[in-house]
């Protein structure tokens, strides 16, 4: 999937102003129309500009996308790195699953899930009226998922400044991170959302929790996933040993003959709920290095004594 430069196909500057992209769409559109244009690729310079115009009209993608491209130039192979949105703030709304057929996946790939979210508390023709929810996703530890805690958090918002130029504002809110809170799970912060019209409430703040990437460990749901270093006589002959938990480590009985690759579960220690997550370690048997004389006299005593022959099933 290539990067798609939005300005350039625009032929607008980064710096442009909202009245300035929108001037832009308009001659452009006019330009590469289906049913005027004699280009001989007007239908595709057509749906490609009107792709650039979704992205760039609307504060909110323009802010996520100027924030992402960054680093990237037009036709670079392209994949969304993981969380790329994290801690940036959205209001609800966004294009349909109708709109997304239209485009691109480099478009659908960026904006397709996170600018679906129904719109919630418009106003109408009422005097009064509630004001929008805002969405982010946030990143948090995975031991906070054990213990609960506060945090604080940082979440950007994109705003219009007096020329219609797109700034970034940031604001700071101390989270309450409840025990047990899974990936994905939406934690609602009431009245955080935008301000009410005609002495409506506020809307509400969603937070969408995602586990910042774990040195050790791997989530699935509510259970954790860890690779357990063995070494070939503990694998073979058993052990107990001990094992690393979020909650603390535990003694794990390693039951002789283990092969690599076999999971050991550790029932009620993933992430805490009703009922709660099992904690599965992966055997890994780890070879000790032959980097002394020693070493290499014991690897040779076991080529010697021992008729081990693991591709005897291979016929060769």
């Amino acid at each position: 999937m290539d990067f798609k430069d939005y300005y350039k196909i625009m032929g607008v500057e980064k710096d442009a102003s909202q009245d300035e992209i929108k001037r832009a769409y308009k001659k452009l559109a006019r330009k590469y129309h289906p049913d005027v244009s004699k280009e001989p690729d007007a239908e595709a310079r057509f749906k490609e500009v009107g792709e650039a115009y979704e992205a760039l009209k609307d504060p909110e993608k323009r802010a996520a996308y100027d924030q992402l491209g960054a680093n990237w130039k037009a036709g670079q192979d392209f994949h969304p790195p993981p969380d790329w949105d994290a801690g940036f703030e959205f209001r609800g709304g966004g294009f349909t699953d109708g709109d997304a057929a239209g485009y691109s996946d480099f478009f659908e790939a960026l904006f397709g899930q996170n600018f679906r979210s129904a719109q919630t508390g418009r106003g109408h023709a009422a005097y009064a009226a509630r004001g929008e929810d805002h969405h982010a996703r946030v990143l948090i530890e995975l031991e906070d998922a054990y213990t609960g805690a506060t945090r604080s958090i940082s979440l950007r918002s994109p705003e219009l400044d007096t020329h219609g130029h797109v700034t970034t504002q940031q604001r700071t809110l101390n989270v309450k991170i409840p025990k047990g809170v899974k990936q994905g799970q939406r934690i609602r912060l009431s009245g955080q959302g935008s301000p009410g019209f005609g002495g409506g409430p506020a809307g509400d703040l969603y937070l969408e929790i995602e586990f910042n990437p774990h040195g050790i460990y791997r989530v699935d749901g509510h259970d954790v996933y860890l690779d357990l270093p063995l070494t070939p006589w503990e694998a073979a002959l058993g052990a107990s040993v001990k094992v690393p938990t979020p909650d603390g480590p535990v003694d794990l009985k390693i039951a002789p003959g283990t092969p690599a690759g076999r999971k050991l579960r550790l029932k009620a220690r993933g992430i805490p709920g009703s009922p709660p997550g099992d904690l599965y370690v992966i055997a890994q048997i780890t070879l000790p290095p032959a980097d002394t004389d020693v070493a290499k006299t014991l690897y040779k005593e076991m080529e010697q004594k021992l008729a081990y022959k693991p591709r005897s099933k291979l016929g060769v």
